[in-house]
C-alpha cells in the first residue's frame, strides 16, 4: 500500500481531519481565476477613451457650436465636414463653418445605409429647412489612422464616440458612390416642430457632452442607432415604444412604417414600395466626384420621388396622426 495513502488513514485513525489534495488545489484554484478576473476587470473599467490620437482626416476634427448673443435661434456650428470624396481613402479635406435658423427647420429624413447585409445599417440624421440645404448629422467611430472598424472590438473599448455634422454631399456620397453602400433616405411624418428642434438641440447637447468627456463607442448600447433612438424617445414624449429593431438597424425603416412614421401618401405605400422609392444609389450612381461640387443639387437629386412631408399643427396632433 503506497505510503502517501497509510498516512492518511493512519490519520483518520487517530481522529484527526484530513483535507483531500483536490479540494485544496481546486479552492487554490478558484482564488487565482477570481483574483485575475478582478483584476482585468478592473483594468478594463479603467480604461478612459481619449480626445487626442492621431485620427483618420475624416473623424480629425470634433464639432462645436455657438449661439447669437441675440437670437438663440441662429447657431453657428463648426468643423462642418464638406469633403470632395474622389476613393474610400483619398479625399480632398474641407472642415467649414455653418450657420443655421432653427426656426427655419421644416422635418427630419432618416438614412440608412446598409454595409454588410440586410440586418445592419448606419443611422444618419438629416436635417431640413425652409432656407437653406439639409444638414446631417452621424454618430460614428472614432478611428485612428491604419484602423478599420471590427464589431467585435466595439464591445471592448477600441473605438471613441465621434460625432459629424456635415453636408449630404460628402457623408452620404461617399457611402452610396465610394464604399459602395446601399443607402435608403425615409422622410419622417406626423412630427411636429419642437420635436424636431428638440432632437437638433439633443445632437447640440452630445455635442457638448462628448467636448466635455469623450466616450466609448459600444457595438450594442452605444451605437449610431440606439443613441439616436434614445434621443428621439426624450423629445418625442417616450411615444415610441422599445422595439428588437432598433438594436437590429437595418430593420428601422420597417420599425418607422409600423409607427406611423412614413409619409402618409394619397394610395398608401408597402414597405416594398418605400425601399424602391428611398433608395439613392440608382439616383446618384452616374454622379462622379468632378460633378458633386453643389451641395443642394446633390439634396435634391437623392430625394427625388420621394414626398416632402409637412410638420404637424401641434405636438398633440404628432402624438395622433395616423396615415
Amino acid at each position: 500500500m503506497p505510503t502517501a495513502l497509510l498516512g492518511v488513514m493512519g490519520a483518520r485513525a487517530c481522529g484527526v481531519r484530513v483535507t483531500p489534495l483536490r479540494r485544496v488545489s481546486m479552492r487554490q484554484l478558484m482564488a487565482v481565476y477570481s483574483a485575475v478576473w478582478l483584476l482585468g476587470a478592473g483594468w478594463f473599467l479603467s480604461i478612459a477613451p481619449m480626445q487626442t490620437r492621431d485620427w483618420q482626416p475624416e473623424v480629425g476634427e470634433r464639432l462645436s457650436y455657438t449661439r447669437a448673443a441675440d437670437n438663440p435661434d441662429i447657431v453657428t456650428l463648426h468643423n462642418v465636414r464638406n469633403f470632395d470624396w474622389r476613393t474610400e481613402s483619398l479625399a480632398e479635406t474641407r472642415w467649414q463653418t455653418r450657420t443655421v435658423d432653427l426656426s427655419t427647420l421644416s422635418g427630419i429624413d432618416i438614412v440608412n445605409s446598409y454595409w454588410m447585409g440586410p440586418k445592419i445599417a448606419h443611422t444618419l440624421v438629416s436635417f431640413r429647412f425652409t432656407d437653406a440645404r439639409p444638414l446631417t448629422f452621424s454618430l460614428e467611430i472614432r478611428k485612428e489612422k491604419g484602423e478599420s472598424f471590427s464589431a467585435l472590438g466595439g464591445f471592448f473599448k477600441q473605438y471613441e464616440l465621434s460625432l459629424i455634422a456635415a453636408e449630404e454631399r460628402d457623408i452620404i456620397y461617399t457611402r452610396s458612390n465610394v464604399r459602395g453602400e446601399q443607402v435608403y433616405l425615409f422622410p419622417l411624418s406626423g412630427i411636429h416642430q419642437s420635436e424636431v428642434r428638440g432632437l437638433f438641440e439633443a445632437y447640440l447637447q452630445k455635442a457638448d457632452d462628448l467636448n466635455r468627456t469623450p466616450e466609448w463607442y459600444n457595438t450594442l448600447t452605444s451605437n449610431c442607432t440606439s443613441i439616436v433612438f434614445d434621443m428621439a424617445r426624450v423629445v418625442s414624449g417616450n411615444r415610441l415604444p422599445y422595439d428588437y429593431r432598433i438594436w437590429v438597424s437595418g430593420w428601422l425603416p420597417d420599425y418607422l412604417y409600423e409607427q406611423q412614421l412614413l409619409t402618409p401618401t394619397s394610395q398608401k405605400w408597402s414597405m416594398d414600395t418605400w425601399y424602391l422609392r428611398a433608395h439613392i444609389n440608382p439616383k446618384v450612381t452616374s454622379l462622379t466626384y468632378q460633378a458633386n461640387t453643389d451641395a443642394a443639387v446633390f439634396s435634391e437629386r437623392i430625394r427625388q420621388g420621394l414626398p416632402t412631408p409637412k410638420l404637424t399643427a401641434t405636438a398633440r396632433a404628432a402624438a395622433q396622426q395616423t396615415p
